[in-house]
């Protein structure tokens, strides 16, 4: 595989984070006959696939990177998908310009995954004007993560800013019990959005593919198209808790606290039934334009 030139290069260089989402995209570029290569810190196999041992020095001098020293290792790939969060200012630079030295100046793409999260907290001068988000609303530039983002959008590269990641091990049911300990919790819970790990795959091939069209340069925000309401998700996983022996597995067993706790939070806030409106859940995220330019649908929509 890593004699030919790849067409996908996976740096996975966070453990947990980039083995959830090689998971997906390996098997989807095998599925396609798309040569990739990817990188570990260990040189361990990831989606049953052999790994490059190797790990990004955010410390090197960008004049020591440029001669090849940190990158000369990595294969020449069409594209380079970062997976792991790159922060502040520098690193973006570092990571694009040490691997076209590498690589004598070859043309290459970069797409670094990113979050939504860029979204949630803004500063007072970028106040949201409505509770409905897109790719183009205000984001807290002053986040790390942004930083970096937009820097590696300065240099051409391309990010996709993803909701909650869900599927195989990471399923939205056993997200419950952390986020909403308590009555409190539950009445602070309001917008959830979601990606499956499918579809990140999905999003990664088709920008690489229509990278001059709708890649180069640009921030795209994605999700499943769904705002789901917490109060709606908590009531509906009412039966979800550990039972206390097997008999109560089959008997007559109550609801979850959490799910009697949005039922009493329904009566005290008012709120006739659930899902609760849009404008109660205050963020909302509108991915419209992703799915339309890409020619996509969502293959794992709703959670």
């Amino acid at each position: 595989m890593f004699g030919n030139l790849p067409l996908i290069m996976l740096l996975l260089c966070a453990v947990s984070r980039a083995g959830w989402t090689s998971t997906f995209l390996i098997p989807l570029l095998q599925a396609r006959r798309l040569s990739f290569a990817a990188t570990t810190r260990d040189g361990r196999k990831v989606a049953d696939a052999e790994t490059i041992k190797w790990t990004f020095d955010p410390k090197e001098n960008l004049d020591t990177a440029a001669s090849g020293n940190q990158f000369s290792q990595l294969p020449l790939a069409k594209t380079v998908l970062i997976t792991f969060p790159l922060t502040g200012h520098g690193r973006s630079e570092l990571l694009v310009h040490g691997y076209k030295a590498a690589h004598k100046g070859k043309d290459v793409r970069f797409i670094q995954l990113g979050s939504t999260g860029i979204w949630q907290s803004s500063s007072s001068s970028q106040i949201q004007a409505s509770h409905w988000i897109t790719r183009h609303s205000p984001y807290n530039k002053e986040s790390s993560r942004a930083i970096a983002e937009d820097e590696l959008l300065a240099l051409e590269g391309c990010v996709l800013n993803l909701a909650g990641l869900w599927g195989g091990e990471r399923q939205p049911k056993n997200f419950a019990g952390r986020v909403a300990k308590s009555k409190e919790d539950v009445k602070g819970k309001k917008s959830l959005h979601m990606i499956h790990g499918q579809d990140v795959a999905r999003a990664v091939v088709a920008v690489s593919e229509k990278w001059d069209d709708a890649g180069r340069g640009q921030r795209w925000m994605l999700t499943d198209g769904f705002v789901y309401d917490w109060w709606s998700l908590f009531a509906g996983w009412a039966d979800e808790g550990e039972a206390d022996s097997k008999e109560d597995k089959d008997a007559d067993r109550e609801p979850s606290n959490i799910a009697k706790w949005a039922y009493e939070l329904m009566v005290e806030e008012d709120e006739r039934a659930l899902p609760r409106s849009m404008e109660t859940l205050g963020r909302c995220y509108d991915v419209r334009e992703f799915w339309e330019t890409f020619g996509l649908a969502p293959l794992k929509a709703r959670i």
